[in-house]
């Protein structure tokens, strides 16, 4: 851990990118309540940075999420509806820069990545390969005796069953129950309605800002991917808002999801915003 804020949170800057390239060589995806998490896993807030603010975020959880804009300003973090992507700038950053002083200060100064560093691979894998091997080896009995189990049975059938239309019957009773599963795909109990409540209503067209029981501030669900979303286009500038459901603030959601939570933050350059609410996490994605 660093010996202040300043140091740590350039340290969790550094484990942000880290974390989302070993998630390109590994294929887990992490969305940014997660990856800020890991972070601050990896370098744990001190005394002062642990000190809750009064929507309840750590100080140094809200210093992390406002220190990111400099990662994206650098071209090495993409924000996106999905979630947060490294791009190659970004990769080539976590070895072009290994040492967190060099790193911070190319980050403070704009510096970008000398043009010689290559994208970065994935690390070879330890010992995988031996276990793999191993396991193969344990398993080929059991494939075998699987399959002669197969075979036997399969000889077993046909001399038990000769009438061929016989044998049809069954799959034919099992096309319907396959086709009535598909669709059974669990779905999360939604509000009535949600909203995006905050200091840009009046831009949206409602009678006054904050306030979350008016139309013009009503997101749409997405049925198919059990979301809520919501388009407009604003001006250039710096904007505060909440999720608040029900056209009132008895449940609202702030910065990563945390319920009755700190103010969620846009620095916005103008133009068209798209703001998406996922119910599950209670957090939002702006792209």
């Amino acid at each position: 851990m660093g010996a202040n804020t300043a140091e740590n949170t350039n340290l969790r800057l550094k484990a942000v990118l880290d974390i989302l390239a070993e998630g390109v060589w590994s294929g887990a995806t992490l969305n940014a309540g997660e990856v800020l998490a890991e972070a601050i896993g990896r370098v744990p807030f001190n005394d002062h940075e642990a000190e809750l603010l009064s929507g309840g975020i750590p100080r140094g959880h809200k210093t992390l999420t406002s220190a990111s804009a400099k990662l994206v300003k650098a071209g090495w973090l993409v924000k996106g509806r999905s979630g947060w992507t490294i791009p190659e700038d970004g990769l080539r950053a976590t070895v072009a820069f290994p040492d967190v002083s060099a790193f911070a200060e190319a980050l403070d100064a704009g510096t970008p990545v000398p043009a010689d560093v290559p994208v970065p691979t994935a690390p070879p894998a330890k010992a995988k390969t031996k276990r793999a091997a191993t396991s193969k080896k344990a398993a080929a009995p059991k494939a075998a005796t699987a399959k002669t189990a197969t075979t036997k049975a399969a000889t077993s059938k046909a001399a038990t069953s000769k009438d061929a239309p016989a044998a049809k019957k069954p799959s034919t009773r099992k096309a319907p129950a396959k086709a009535a599963a598909a669709p059974a795909v669990e779905t999360l109990p939604q509000p009535d309605a949600v909203a995006i409540a905050g200091d840009f209503n009046k831009i949206l067209g409602a009678p006054e800002d904050w306030a979350p029981q008016y139309d013009e501030v009503q997101m749409e669900f997405n049925p198919l991917v059990q979301l809520w979303t919501l388009t407009a286009e604003l001006p250039a500038g710096f904007y505060t808002y909440k999720i608040a459901l029900n056209r009132s603030w008895d449940e609202n959601y702030g910065a990563f999801g945390v319920r009755d939570g700190a103010n969620h933050e846009l620095n916005h350059d103008g133009g068209t915003v798209t703001f998406t609410y996922d119910h599950a996490t209670h957090d939002i994605v702006v792209g």
